[in-house]
Protein backbone atom coordinates (compact mmCIF):
# COMPACT_ATOMS: atom_id res chain seq x y z
CA UNK A 1 0.00 0.00 0.00
CA UNK A 2 1.56 3.40 -1.04
CA UNK A 3 1.90 5.04 2.25
CA UNK A 4 5.53 6.45 1.52
CA UNK A 5 7.34 7.39 -1.78
CA UNK A 6 9.38 3.85 -0.91
CA UNK A 7 6.37 2.02 -1.62
CA UNK A 8 5.27 3.34 -5.08
CA UNK A 9 5.23 0.64 -7.22
CA UNK A 10 6.76 2.49 -10.25
CA UNK A 11 10.07 3.08 -9.57
CA UNK A 12 10.56 5.08 -13.10
CA UNK A 13 8.82 8.15 -10.73
CA UNK A 14 12.10 8.21 -9.00
CA UNK A 15 12.48 11.53 -7.32
CA UNK A 16 9.15 12.75 -8.94
CA UNK A 17 7.33 10.82 -6.33
CA UNK A 18 8.04 13.83 -3.76
CA UNK A 19 5.42 15.44 -3.06
CA UNK A 20 2.83 13.49 -3.53
CA UNK A 21 3.25 11.15 -0.12
CA UNK A 22 0.50 12.79 1.58
CA UNK A 23 -1.97 12.38 -1.62
CA UNK A 24 -1.62 8.82 -1.70
CA UNK A 25 -1.40 7.82 1.76
CA UNK A 26 -4.62 9.28 2.01
CA UNK A 27 -5.91 7.78 -1.07
CA UNK A 28 -5.10 4.21 -0.05
CA UNK A 29 -6.52 4.75 3.64
CA UNK A 30 -9.74 5.50 2.61
CA UNK A 31 -11.07 1.59 3.42
CA UNK A 32 -9.84 1.90 7.17
CA UNK A 33 -11.47 5.63 7.75
CA UNK A 34 -14.86 4.09 5.95
CA UNK A 35 -14.85 1.22 8.53
CA UNK A 36 -14.19 3.93 10.63
CA UNK A 37 -17.06 6.29 9.82
CA UNK A 38 -19.08 2.85 9.99
CA UNK A 39 -18.61 2.62 13.94
CA UNK A 40 -19.49 6.08 14.36
CA UNK A 41 -22.34 5.99 12.75
CA UNK A 42 -23.59 3.17 14.75
CA UNK A 43 -23.03 4.87 17.90
CA UNK A 44 -25.29 7.94 16.66
CA UNK A 45 -28.15 5.69 14.48
CA UNK A 46 -30.45 6.61 17.05
CA UNK A 47 -30.27 9.82 17.89
CA UNK A 48 -29.66 10.67 13.92
CA UNK A 49 -32.53 8.46 12.56
CA UNK A 50 -34.58 10.29 15.24
CA UNK A 51 -33.47 13.91 13.78
CA UNK A 52 -34.42 12.47 10.47
CA UNK A 53 -37.26 10.52 10.73
CA UNK A 54 -40.38 13.32 10.67
CA UNK A 55 -38.78 14.75 7.95
CA UNK A 56 -37.85 11.95 5.25
CA UNK A 57 -41.08 10.31 5.99
CA UNK A 58 -43.31 13.53 5.26
CA UNK A 59 -45.04 13.80 1.57
CA UNK A 60 -44.50 17.64 1.05
CA UNK A 61 -40.67 17.45 1.79
CA UNK A 62 -38.22 18.83 -0.18
CA UNK A 63 -34.44 17.44 0.91
CA UNK A 64 -31.83 19.31 -1.29
CA UNK A 65 -28.19 18.40 -1.18
CA UNK A 66 -25.88 21.05 -1.41
CA UNK A 67 -21.72 21.97 -1.30
CA UNK A 68 -19.02 24.08 -3.48
CA UNK A 69 -17.01 21.88 -5.93
CA UNK A 70 -16.37 18.46 -5.13
CA UNK A 71 -18.97 18.47 -2.17
CA UNK A 72 -21.38 19.61 -5.13
CA UNK A 73 -20.52 16.60 -6.59
CA UNK A 74 -20.75 14.27 -4.10
CA UNK A 75 -24.85 15.79 -3.29
CA UNK A 76 -25.00 15.31 -7.02
CA UNK A 77 -24.12 11.42 -6.83
CA UNK A 78 -26.17 11.10 -3.36
CA UNK A 79 -29.78 12.77 -4.84
CA UNK A 80 -29.07 10.20 -7.93
CA UNK A 81 -28.72 7.27 -5.92
CA UNK A 82 -31.79 7.96 -3.29
CA UNK A 83 -33.92 9.18 -5.59
CA UNK A 84 -33.74 5.89 -7.48
CA UNK A 85 -33.35 3.58 -4.68
CA UNK A 86 -36.64 5.29 -2.64
CA UNK A 87 -38.68 6.74 -5.62
CA UNK A 88 -38.87 10.04 -4.27
CA UNK A 89 -37.85 13.41 -4.51
CA UNK A 90 -34.07 14.62 -4.22
CA UNK A 91 -32.00 17.54 -5.19
CA UNK A 92 -28.44 18.81 -5.88
CA UNK A 93 -28.09 22.62 -5.26
CA UNK A 94 -24.59 23.66 -4.92
CA UNK A 95 -23.80 26.40 -2.68
CA UNK A 96 -22.36 28.79 -5.27
CA UNK A 97 -25.92 28.43 -7.22
CA UNK A 98 -28.00 29.11 -3.87
CA UNK A 99 -25.53 32.25 -3.45
CA UNK A 100 -25.70 33.32 -6.70
CA UNK A 101 -29.54 33.15 -7.25
CA UNK A 102 -31.17 32.26 -4.21
CA UNK A 103 -34.65 32.10 -5.55
CA UNK A 104 -33.87 29.56 -7.93
CA UNK A 105 -32.67 27.28 -6.01
CA UNK A 106 -35.30 28.27 -3.13
CA UNK A 107 -38.28 28.81 -5.15
CA UNK A 108 -40.89 26.46 -3.45
CA UNK A 109 -41.60 27.31 0.34
CA UNK A 110 -42.13 23.61 1.45
CA UNK A 111 -40.40 22.34 4.06
CA UNK A 112 -36.84 21.07 3.53
CA UNK A 113 -33.71 19.68 5.31
CA UNK A 114 -30.81 21.28 3.36
CA UNK A 115 -27.74 18.73 3.53
CA UNK A 116 -24.30 20.48 3.52
CA UNK A 117 -21.49 18.65 2.57
CA UNK A 118 -18.02 20.55 3.51
CA UNK A 119 -14.63 19.39 4.07
CA UNK A 120 -13.61 22.54 6.17
CA UNK A 121 -16.50 24.30 5.85
CA UNK A 122 -14.49 27.39 5.55
CA UNK A 123 -15.69 27.87 1.90
CA UNK A 124 -17.53 31.50 2.39
CA UNK A 125 -20.20 29.70 0.37
CA UNK A 126 -21.03 27.02 2.93
CA UNK A 127 -22.69 29.01 5.79
CA UNK A 128 -24.05 31.74 3.31
CA UNK A 129 -26.32 29.35 1.39
CA UNK A 130 -27.28 28.06 5.03
CA UNK A 131 -28.22 31.59 6.18
CA UNK A 132 -30.33 32.09 3.13
CA UNK A 133 -32.14 28.90 3.14
CA UNK A 134 -33.52 29.82 6.86
CA UNK A 135 -34.16 33.23 5.59
CA UNK A 136 -35.95 32.41 2.58
CA UNK A 137 -37.77 29.29 3.81
CA UNK A 138 -40.59 28.99 6.95
CA UNK A 139 -39.59 25.68 7.77
CA UNK A 140 -35.36 24.53 6.90
CA UNK A 141 -33.43 21.64 9.29
CA UNK A 142 -30.10 21.46 8.48
CA UNK A 143 -28.37 18.11 8.18
CA UNK A 144 -24.41 19.27 7.92
CA UNK A 145 -21.95 16.81 7.02
CA UNK A 146 -18.56 17.99 7.41
CA UNK A 147 -14.90 16.78 8.54
CA UNK A 148 -13.61 19.80 10.41
CA UNK A 149 -14.60 20.45 14.10
CA UNK A 150 -13.19 23.97 13.90
CA UNK A 151 -14.79 24.51 10.39
CA UNK A 152 -17.68 27.24 10.39
CA UNK A 153 -20.21 25.76 9.09
CA UNK A 154 -19.98 23.14 12.20
CA UNK A 155 -19.24 26.00 14.68
CA UNK A 156 -22.83 27.33 13.30
CA UNK A 157 -24.83 24.94 13.66
CA UNK A 158 -23.56 22.30 16.07
CA UNK A 159 -26.16 22.42 19.05
CA UNK A 160 -28.55 24.52 16.93
CA UNK A 161 -31.74 24.00 16.95
CA UNK A 162 -33.09 22.30 13.61
CA UNK A 163 -29.76 21.14 12.81
CA UNK A 164 -27.27 18.15 13.30
CA UNK A 165 -24.50 17.54 12.14
CA UNK A 166 -22.04 14.60 11.74
CA UNK A 167 -18.27 15.17 11.93
CA UNK A 168 -16.18 12.65 10.06
CA UNK A 169 -13.71 10.65 11.33
CA UNK A 170 -10.31 12.81 11.87
CA UNK A 171 -8.44 11.12 9.06
CA UNK A 172 -10.99 12.27 6.50
CA UNK A 173 -10.34 15.75 6.48
CA UNK A 174 -7.58 15.21 3.83
CA UNK A 175 -4.71 17.76 4.09
CA UNK A 176 -3.81 17.10 0.72
CA UNK A 177 -4.76 19.64 -1.79
CA UNK A 178 -7.09 17.59 -3.41
CA UNK A 179 -10.24 15.94 -1.69
CA UNK A 180 -10.47 12.31 -1.73
CA UNK A 181 -11.17 10.58 1.63
CA UNK A 182 -13.47 13.55 2.77
CA UNK A 183 -15.66 13.03 -0.99
CA UNK A 184 -16.17 9.42 -0.03
CA UNK A 185 -16.37 9.70 3.61
CA UNK A 186 -19.28 12.04 3.20
CA UNK A 187 -21.05 10.57 0.39
CA UNK A 188 -21.10 6.98 2.05
CA UNK A 189 -22.49 9.07 5.09
CA UNK A 190 -25.61 10.78 3.23
CA UNK A 191 -25.90 7.48 1.87
CA UNK A 192 -26.43 5.10 5.16
CA UNK A 193 -28.37 7.48 6.80
CA UNK A 194 -31.03 8.65 4.18
CA UNK A 195 -30.83 4.77 2.52
CA UNK A 196 -31.31 2.96 6.14
CA UNK A 197 -27.96 0.98 5.31
CA UNK A 198 -24.99 0.74 7.36
CA UNK A 199 -21.72 -1.55 8.31
CA UNK A 200 -22.45 -4.12 5.95
CA UNK A 201 -22.63 -1.89 2.95
CA UNK A 202 -19.93 -0.06 4.01
CA UNK A 203 -17.79 -2.97 4.64
CA UNK A 204 -18.20 -4.56 0.97
CA UNK A 205 -17.37 -0.60 -0.57
CA UNK A 206 -14.01 -1.07 1.62
CA UNK A 207 -13.47 -4.40 0.53
CA UNK A 208 -14.05 -3.71 -3.37
CA UNK A 209 -11.55 -0.67 -2.94
CA UNK A 210 -8.65 -2.34 -1.42
CA UNK A 211 -8.86 -4.43 -4.22
CA UNK A 212 -8.05 -1.61 -6.47
CA UNK A 213 -5.69 -0.04 -4.19
CA UNK A 214 -3.80 -2.99 -3.44
CA UNK A 215 -3.62 -4.79 -7.13
CA UNK A 216 -4.38 -2.47 -9.62
CA UNK A 217 -2.68 0.54 -8.01
CA UNK A 218 0.52 0.12 -10.45
CA UNK A 219 -1.86 -0.86 -13.79
CA UNK A 220 -3.27 2.47 -13.42
CA UNK A 221 0.17 4.03 -12.67
CA UNK A 222 1.15 2.36 -16.10
CA UNK A 223 -1.92 3.74 -18.10
CA UNK A 224 -1.40 7.29 -16.63
CA UNK A 225 2.66 7.02 -17.90
CA UNK A 226 1.31 6.99 -21.48
CA UNK A 227 1.56 10.34 -23.54
CA UNK A 228 -2.01 11.17 -22.99
CA UNK A 229 -2.87 14.96 -23.07
CA UNK A 230 -6.75 14.58 -22.92
CA UNK A 231 -8.90 12.20 -20.58
CA UNK A 232 -12.56 11.59 -21.20
CA UNK A 233 -14.47 10.06 -18.25
CA UNK A 234 -18.52 9.30 -18.67
CA UNK A 235 -20.81 7.91 -16.75
CA UNK A 236 -25.02 7.09 -16.82
CA UNK A 237 -26.99 7.75 -13.97
CA UNK A 238 -25.29 8.34 -10.72
CA UNK A 239 -22.09 8.06 -12.62
CA UNK A 240 -22.87 11.47 -14.48
CA UNK A 241 -21.51 13.81 -11.37
CA UNK A 242 -19.02 10.98 -10.42
CA UNK A 243 -17.39 11.60 -13.64
CA UNK A 244 -17.37 15.33 -12.99
CA UNK A 245 -15.44 14.86 -9.86
CA UNK A 246 -13.12 12.46 -12.02
CA UNK A 247 -12.50 14.84 -14.21
CA UNK A 248 -12.17 17.39 -11.81
CA UNK A 249 -9.09 15.50 -9.63
CA UNK A 250 -7.62 15.46 -12.93
CA UNK A 251 -7.57 18.87 -13.41
CA UNK A 252 -6.33 19.86 -10.15
CA UNK A 253 -3.30 17.32 -9.49
CA UNK A 254 -1.80 18.00 -13.20
CA UNK A 255 -2.34 21.67 -12.14
CA UNK A 256 -4.34 21.55 -15.75
CA UNK A 257 -1.37 20.04 -18.02
CA UNK A 258 -3.77 17.17 -18.60
CA UNK A 259 -7.27 18.31 -19.72
CA UNK A 260 -10.51 16.96 -18.72
CA UNK A 261 -13.89 16.45 -20.12
CA UNK A 262 -16.92 14.46 -18.74
CA UNK A 263 -20.78 13.84 -19.92
CA UNK A 264 -22.95 11.06 -19.76
CA UNK A 265 -22.52 8.55 -22.58
CA UNK A 266 -25.74 9.70 -24.16
CA UNK A 267 -25.06 13.57 -23.86
CA UNK A 268 -21.41 12.92 -25.49
CA UNK A 269 -22.67 12.05 -28.49
CA UNK A 270 -24.08 15.51 -29.05
CA UNK A 271 -21.43 17.00 -29.94
CA UNK A 272 -18.79 16.71 -27.35
CA UNK A 273 -17.37 13.95 -28.85
CA UNK A 274 -15.04 15.85 -31.07
CA UNK A 275 -12.63 16.19 -27.79
CA UNK A 276 -11.34 12.71 -28.55
CA UNK A 277 -7.81 13.19 -30.47
CA UNK A 278 -5.32 10.91 -30.84
CA UNK A 279 -3.55 12.04 -27.27
CA UNK A 280 -7.01 10.35 -25.22
CA UNK A 281 -7.64 8.10 -22.75
CA UNK A 282 -11.76 7.23 -22.47
CA UNK A 283 -13.17 6.25 -18.56
CA UNK A 284 -16.44 4.81 -18.23
CA UNK A 285 -18.01 4.03 -15.03
CA UNK A 286 -19.98 1.46 -16.19
CA UNK A 287 -23.24 0.62 -14.23
CA UNK A 288 -24.55 -2.48 -12.88
CA UNK A 289 -28.02 -1.68 -13.86
CA UNK A 290 -28.95 -4.37 -16.63
CA UNK A 291 -30.77 -1.25 -18.08
CA UNK A 292 -28.33 1.39 -18.30
CA UNK A 293 -25.77 -0.49 -18.61
CA UNK A 294 -26.82 -1.22 -22.42
CA UNK A 295 -26.26 2.45 -23.60
CA UNK A 296 -22.61 2.46 -21.16
CA UNK A 297 -21.53 -0.65 -23.08
CA UNK A 298 -22.67 0.97 -26.28
CA UNK A 299 -20.15 3.80 -26.00
CA UNK A 300 -17.48 1.80 -25.08
CA UNK A 301 -17.35 -0.11 -27.99
CA UNK A 302 -17.63 3.08 -30.58
CA UNK A 303 -14.73 4.46 -28.05
CA UNK A 304 -12.92 1.59 -28.75
CA UNK A 305 -13.88 2.06 -32.31
CA UNK A 306 -12.88 5.14 -32.62
CA UNK A 307 -9.47 5.60 -30.23
CA UNK A 308 -8.52 1.45 -29.93
CA UNK A 309 -8.68 -1.03 -27.05
CA UNK A 310 -5.63 0.02 -25.24
CA UNK A 311 -7.33 3.56 -25.20
CA UNK A 312 -10.26 2.84 -23.30
CA UNK A 313 -11.07 2.31 -19.59
CA UNK A 314 -13.99 0.50 -17.88
CA UNK A 315 -14.47 0.78 -14.24
CA UNK A 316 -16.94 -1.65 -13.34
CA UNK A 317 -18.99 -3.25 -10.43
CA UNK A 318 -21.47 -5.03 -13.15
CA UNK A 319 -21.16 -8.54 -14.29
CA UNK A 320 -23.28 -11.03 -17.01
CA UNK A 321 -23.36 -10.47 -20.57
CA UNK A 322 -20.42 -7.71 -22.29
CA UNK A 323 -18.95 -7.37 -18.46
CA UNK A 324 -15.63 -9.02 -18.00
CA UNK A 325 -15.17 -11.24 -15.06
CA UNK A 326 -11.83 -9.65 -13.52
CA UNK A 327 -9.71 -6.97 -13.84
CA UNK A 328 -7.05 -6.67 -16.45
CA UNK A 329 -6.10 -4.70 -19.05
CA UNK A 330 -8.85 -1.45 -19.69
CA UNK A 331 -10.59 -3.23 -16.89
CA UNK A 332 -10.86 -1.81 -13.34
CA UNK A 333 -13.26 -4.57 -11.39
CA UNK A 334 -15.48 -3.63 -8.18
CA UNK A 335 -15.60 -6.71 -6.66
CA UNK A 336 -18.51 -7.72 -4.54
CA UNK A 337 -20.62 -4.69 -5.46
CA UNK A 338 -23.34 -6.53 -7.21
CA UNK A 339 -26.22 -6.50 -4.36
CA UNK A 340 -25.41 -2.83 -4.14
CA UNK A 341 -27.11 -0.14 -5.93
CA UNK A 342 -24.56 2.28 -7.89
CA UNK A 343 -24.64 4.85 -5.59
CA UNK A 344 -22.60 3.01 -2.81
CA UNK A 345 -20.31 1.64 -5.91
CA UNK A 346 -19.45 4.88 -6.96
CA UNK A 347 -17.62 5.74 -3.69
CA UNK A 348 -15.30 2.84 -4.81
CA UNK A 349 -15.45 3.74 -8.41
CA UNK A 350 -13.65 7.08 -7.39
CA UNK A 351 -11.03 5.52 -6.19
CA UNK A 352 -9.21 4.67 -9.71
CA UNK A 353 -9.79 8.02 -10.73
CA UNK A 354 -8.21 9.65 -7.54
CA UNK A 355 -5.05 7.00 -8.20
CA UNK A 356 -5.39 7.98 -12.30
CA UNK A 357 -5.37 11.86 -11.27
CA UNK A 358 -2.07 11.12 -9.02
CA UNK A 359 -0.47 9.18 -11.41
CA UNK A 360 -1.30 11.58 -13.93
CA UNK A 361 0.15 14.71 -11.70
CA UNK A 362 3.38 12.53 -11.37
CA UNK A 363 4.08 12.06 -15.04
CA UNK A 364 3.60 15.41 -15.77
CA UNK A 365 5.67 16.37 -12.83
CA UNK A 366 3.47 18.25 -10.45
CA UNK A 367 3.56 17.83 -6.67
CA UNK A 368 0.37 16.64 -6.49
CA UNK A 369 0.28 17.35 -2.43
CA UNK A 370 0.44 21.12 -3.54
CA UNK A 371 -0.06 21.15 -7.56
CA UNK A 372 -0.41 25.11 -6.98
CA UNK A 373 2.67 26.19 -5.05
CA UNK A 374 2.21 29.75 -6.35
CA UNK A 375 -1.32 30.07 -4.38
CA UNK A 376 -3.55 30.61 -7.98
CA UNK A 377 -5.91 28.01 -6.79
CA UNK A 378 -6.26 27.63 -3.08
CA UNK A 379 -7.77 24.00 -1.30
CA UNK A 380 -10.37 26.55 0.84
CA UNK A 381 -11.74 29.20 -2.15
CA UNK A 382 -10.18 32.94 -1.32
CA UNK A 383 -11.55 36.42 -2.91
CA UNK A 384 -14.85 35.32 -2.64
CA UNK A 385 -17.33 38.67 -1.71
CA UNK A 386 -20.60 37.46 0.00
CA UNK A 387 -23.48 40.36 -0.62
CA UNK A 388 -26.65 40.72 1.72
CA UNK A 389 -29.53 39.46 0.01
CA UNK A 390 -32.70 41.54 -0.15
CA UNK A 391 -35.87 40.35 -2.01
Amino acid sequence: MPETSATFPNRRQGAAIHGAEVTAREIARQPEVWRELAGLLEQRRGELDAFLAPLTGRDDRRVVFTGAGTSAFAGAVAAAALARRTGRRFDAVATTDIVASPLSAFNEDVPTLLVSFARSGNSPESTAATRLADELLTEVHHLVITCARDGALYRAHDGADRSAVVLMPERSNDSGFAMTSSFTSMLLTALALLAGSGRPAIEAVAHAAGQVIGPQWEHLEAVAARPYRRVVYLGSGVFTPLAQEAALKLLELTAGQVVSFHDSPLGFRHGPKAVLNDETLAVVFASADPYTRRYDLDIVAELKRALGDEHVLVVTAGSGPGFPDRAGHGVVRLDGLEQLDDGFAAAAAIVPAQILALSFGLAVGTTPDNPFPNGDVNRVVKGVRIYEFGQ
